[in-house]
């Protein structure tokens, strides 16, 4: 089968300007409730996209780590590409997709970085194995081989035992405070609903039907 007879219908439901909330974090957190509670698979995955310096985009998986009307949390190291990029262009977009649900949900805006106590606090809240992954990799560099970096979290691991782990100033979080915020339902036939919130310079929420 070639890929362009690669097909599903989507039958399950629509989505209709009446049946959403009016705050999108509050649908949202509907929708992710909905599929959580679907689907044993990671639901907080998502695409997060960014933009070099050189116009380029770069596209990746990351988990949320948070989510509430200051906007959708995820956590790095600050001088991987990804980090870099939000430095220089402090503007990403987010895209989740829940296939058992036929959904998914797409979010712009601005970047910035969490507090540092957000990034401590969610750290340490870390399994040990996790926080010494953190403070050993120097994300997104070129390395000899694997063996490098188990010896980088054998070495820490050695150092630290017993203690707590310090957090490393160049691993903490993002927070992206959209100004738009897409839910996709697919429907039968491609015809699809979009509704798109989009954030208004008085602060309030306009609803928008997207053509599919």
């Amino acid at each position: 089968m070639g890929f362009a007879d690669l097909r599903k219908e989507y039958m399950q439901r629509g989505l209709g300007e009446g049946d959403v909330d009016a705050n999108p974090f509050r649908q949202f957190a509907v929708w992710f409730d909905e599929t959580r509670a679907a689907s044993s698979n990671e639901p907080n995955a998502m695409a997060l996209a960014t933009v070099g310096a050189d116009g380029r985009p770069s596209l990746r998986m990351v988990l949320l780590k948070g989510a509430d009307e200051r906007g959708f949390v995820f956590y790095t190291n600050y001088e991987s590409r990804k980090g870099h990029e939000l430095a220089d262009t402090p503007w990403a977009a987010l895209t989740f997709f829940w296939p058992e649900m036929e959904r998914q949900i797409r979010i712009e805006g601005h970047v910035e970085p969490v507090s540092a106590e957000e990034s401590d606090a969610y750290f340490h809240s870390r399994p040990v194995g996790s926080q010494l992954s953190a403070s050993a990799s120097r994300q997104s560099e070129v390395i000899a081989g694997r063996e490098e970096l188990e010896q980088r979290v054998a070495a820490l691991s050695a150092q630290y035992q017993g203690q707590e782990i310090p957090r490393p100033e160049n691993w903490g979080g993002f927070r992206v405070i959209p100004d738009a915020i897409e839910f996709w339902q697919g429907r039968a036939s491609r015809l699809h609903d979009r509704l798109r919130y989009r954030l208004l310079a008085s602060g309030d929420w306009q609803i928008e039907r997207l053509s599919p």
